[in-house]
């Protein structure tokens, strides 16, 4: 079957993946040897299976059967058998092995179980005076098993009887499977009506794809394994075992090969199986995005490009870019970059930045000295806004002043903007420059360290109020310069809630421009009530660690008919804090769920349109750091078991396994023709209902595939690579000509996709016309005598003794259009000294007859 190989050769190099289509899978051939009169009988197996024989005999004891033997000691001078199994494999509902199907055929079963041949005894008695030799011959016909011819021989001897036992054979089974290589099909175990069964199938697809299965129907009994692996990565990776199987369950590889073992023990009928696999398109695991930075990523299958980029006071250390190359498993072409903050340096035109120390929001490290120096073009002043400072209380200290470039680092001459030695609380409102210049110092010691600090600074011009800025929030403004006049309104991201300020702040104040109102804070509160459709619930101070000693309860409301869908996407807190959700809008509701420590993502759903989270934090334990805490989005989802309807898609078609979208369904996408589809083609219906992806669509395909190479030959493209329009052409190598046409183009279709405009051609080798015989003289032999000799071919030519060649013993075909000899044939010419020889004897030859001419006619008249 095309694209299939048996499974014991998959390991073998010397095996090809896609056998020729006329290879026989077995050999029809038979080998019958006789051996010695004193060699023990050899009962040879032939490799196909063939009808049953057997002799009407009498059954033999078990204890004359020997199971499972090659040789055996014969009791007869020479007896060979040719034994045959049953042709119960062959297929059909006795098969007793299984069978694999694909879209392209049912392949033959690899396997045979154990076949008994008999061999029935008989008695051989020579009486005195002659001894009877018989050979028993079998040949299997339509109406008779066996045919039994005796030969007979008579010799004088004395009266012996040799008696034979009876000989039973069994065949062992071999294992069965095959290697599938086609991008889709079907793999079928049927039921086996005999014991110790182990199948093994192995998919393969081309590099770049994933293997797709789903299970279309299964019936595995007590005792029997099934396993599916992943087998194309470094390491085999179970996908799936007998205990998860069921009808509608899909699998995906993460490489492109896959395979199956089936193993059965049962001693009649085992189970069976029906899968069905496809090849999708495989894709690079999204980068991981660099702590203090993003990353954005064109697409994430081969060829995709990810680009990566630094908050504001970072520096990337990497590369910017990565492409996902193609491989057994797709991977990207390096490792991600870093973000890291720099300890110091100049700001020259500083307008609008960030600086943070080094390792934030991470403790810094000991005994550091920075520096910063910012100067913002002439007729600006700065205003730095505290993220957040949080010193070790020792010696370390953050430090600004109003200073100039030029003075050497050290040298104070004006009193600080800000100084953490002296200042308890930052203040909200935040701080300003009185010039263009400001120095910043940062120093650790050696003994204790913290999380250091953030600032974010804002030039701005005379008569201006400065930028204003709320971390974790947004704000929008009536004056983008901010001149006085200027309303800014603010709010704060899902999650958290705006303390301390204003919610509107106005610019006022010509002649001093200032903010009449402090800006508020966005923060992660301990507690609230929630009645939006969608949202968000942190841990207290999130992404900042949480106070200990906490309790906490948020109650979440949404509508009557509706319930909610909890999505816990971060829980990293202490082993003796508590995060509890409630089933309802109380403390009495019952529990859905309790934990405490570190959970990867998971989901919860309500029964009811009300939850109540509760969170209790360990009074004697702090947490420390960053990403401490929990993120719990919370959505507003319909009363039922059911996913929600998934739409049409534009340039294509959906079809559903079920008119119910209850878990488990499976929705399948396909694009008209002309169209490729750019995303998953199923989508199943998880357990939590939701779907496994999202929808996918259909984009024009503008490119013919690659039409691949042709043997001895190289090609030409011109044009972007395979669009519509450009073409490709094939020139032969030296020694080859073109069968085909050597230009093709790829052109549009509108009712398909882009299609090259001939078949690939070949490059054959180039053939040349024979030479004609040139013939010869009669007196001369030529080395062989045909009528044509190819080019390149020689021609030997010999005289006839007594004759000598003249001109060339050996001329050849010289290749051509046509061909022509290098030479004419050469000529045999009579020796001289042959010439005298010949000459006399012919004058010896005259003389004799006439001597014999004489004497007869003397006698003649003698007589008379």
């Amino acid at each position: 079957m095309p694209g299939s190989v048996p499974a014991s050769d998959v390991r073998d190099p010397a095996t090809q993946l896609v056998p020729h289509e006329d290879a026989p899978a077995f050999s029809d051939i038979a080998t019958t040897a006789t051996p010695a009169a004193t060699s023990p009988l050899t009962t040879f197996y032939p490799t196909t299976p063939r009808p049953p024989m057997s002799l009407p005999q009498k059954k033999s004891s078990s204890k004359e059967k020997i199971m499972g033997a090659d040789k055996v000691e014969p009791t007869t001078d020479c007896l060979t058998t040719q034994v045959t199994p049953n042709k119960r494999g062959s297929g059909g509902e006795n098969n007793p092995l299984g069978s694999l199907s694909s879209q392209r055929g049912r392949p033959q079963s690899q396997s045979s179980f154990p076949e008994e041949a008999t061999v029935a005894p008989f008695s051989l008695r020579m009486e005195k005076g002659e001894a009877r030799e018989t050979l028993l011959k079998y040949k299997p016909s339509p109406d008779h098993p066996t045919e039994v011819s005796r030969v007979e021989a008579t010799t004088p001897t004395s009266t012996t009887v040799i008696t034979t036992t009876t000989i039973t054979v069994t065949q062992t089974s071999e294992p069965c499977g095959l290697n599938f290589t086609d991008p889709e099909g079907n793999i079928e175990i049927l039921q086996q009506p005999d014991s110790g069964v182990e199948c093994n199938y192995l998919v393969t697809v081309y590099l770049g794809y994933g293997i797709e299965v789903q299970v279309l129907n299964v019936s595995v009994l007590e005792g029997e394994q099934v396993m599916v692996e992943d087998t194309g990565g470094r390491e085999p990776s179970i996908l799936a075992n007998e205990s998860v199987l069921m009808r509608g369950l899909v699998l995906r590889s993460w490489s492109n090969q896959i395979s199956i073992r089936f193993r059965s023990d049962q001693q009649h009928n085992s189970g069976f199986l029906l899968l069905h696999y496809q090849a999708f398109v495989l894709s690079c695991t999204f980068p991981k995005e660099p702590a203090g930075g993003d990353v954005t990523v064109t697409h994430l299958h081969p060829g995709g490009e990810a680009y990566f980029r630094c908050f504001t006071g970072y520096k990337l250390q990497g590369p910017k870019m990565l492409t996902c190359r193609n491989a057994t498993t797709p991977y990207w072409s390096g490792k991600e970059p870093q973000c890291v903050a720099s300890c110091g340096g100049m700001i020259k035109n500083a307008t609008y930045g960030r600086i943070v120390s080094p390792g934030f929001p991470g403790n810094y490290s000991n005994n550091l000295t920075c520096h910063w120096v910012l100067e913002v073009p002439e007729g600006h002043r700065l205003h730095i806004h505290f993220e957040k400072v949080a010193l070790a209380e020792d010696d370390d200290r953050w430090c600004m002043l109003n200073t100039k470039i030029t003075l050497r680092v050290g040298v104070r001459n004006s009193p600080p903007v800000y100084d953490s030695y002296e200042v308890e609380y930052l203040p909200n409102e935040g701080v300003l420059s009185t010039g263009r210049y400001l120095f910043i110092e940062f120093t650790t010691d050696g003994t204790v360290t913290s999380t250091g600090a953030a600032i974010r600074y804002e030039a701005f011009a005379k008569g201006m109020c400065y930028e204003p800025f709320v971390k974790y929030g947004n704000f929008s403004s009536s004056d983008s310069t901010y001149g006085v006049g200027a309303v800014v309104e603010f709010s704060c991201d899902p999650g958290y809630t705006l303390e301390q300020g204003s919610v509107v702040i106005e610019c006022v104040d010509a002649q001093n421009p200032q903010w009449n109102e402090t800006e508020p804070a966005c923060r992660a509160v301990c507690s609230g009530e929630i009645t939006d459709s969608a949202g968000v619930v942190l841990s207290p101070n999130w992404p900042e660690a949480y106070d200990k000693g906490q309790d906490c309860i948020w109650g979440i409301h949404v509508e009557e008919d509706k319930r909610i869908m909890l999505d816990i996407q971060v829980l990293h807190v202490g082993k003796n804090d508590l995060l509890t959700f409630y089933d309802g809008d109380d403390l009495t509701a019952n529990i859905l769920g309790q934990y405490s420590g570190t959970r990867p993502h998971f989901k919860l759903y309500t029964s009811m349109a009300d939850v109540t989270i509760q969170f209790q934090s360990d009074p004697a334990t702090n947490i420390y750091g960053y990403n401490n805490g929990f993120v719990v989005h919370f959505f507003e989802v319909p009363r039922n078991d059911t996913c929600s309807e998934l739409p049409e898609i534009t340039n294509g078609w959906k079809s559903t396994s079920h008119p119910d979208l209850i878990h488990g369904t499976v929705v399948t996408y396909q694009c008209y023709p002309g169209y490729e589809l750019i995303g998953s083609e199923i989508l199943m219906c998880q357990w939590d209902l939701t779907w496994s992806g999202d929808v996918p669509k259909c984009e024009e395909v503008m490119t013919c595939q690659d039409p691949g190479n042709v043997e001895h030959s190289r090609k030409v493209i011109t044009g972007n690579r395979f669009t519509v329009g450009s073409t490709v052409q094939f020139i032969c190598n030296k020694g080859y000509v073109l069968s085909g046409n050597s230009l093709l183009t790829c052109y549009n279709r509108d009712s398909a996709t882009p299609k090259w405009s001939e078949r690939l051609p070949k490059c054959v080798p180039e053939k040349y016309e024979p030479c004609r015989n040139p013939g010869a003289p009669s007196t001369s032999v030529q080395s062989s005598e045909k009528a044509f000799y190819q080019a390149g071919e020689t021609l030997t030519f010999s005289c006839h003794s007594g004759y000598e060649l003249h001109g060339h013993a050996t001329i050849y075909c010289i290749p051509g259009h046509p061909s022509q000899w290098n030479s004419t044939p050469p000529a045999c010419r009579g020796k001289p000294h042959s010439h005298t020889v010949v000459n006399i004897w012919e004058t010896y030859n005259v003389l004799l007859i006439l001597l014999l001419f004489a004497n007869a006619k003397t006698f003649y008249l003698s007589h008379m």
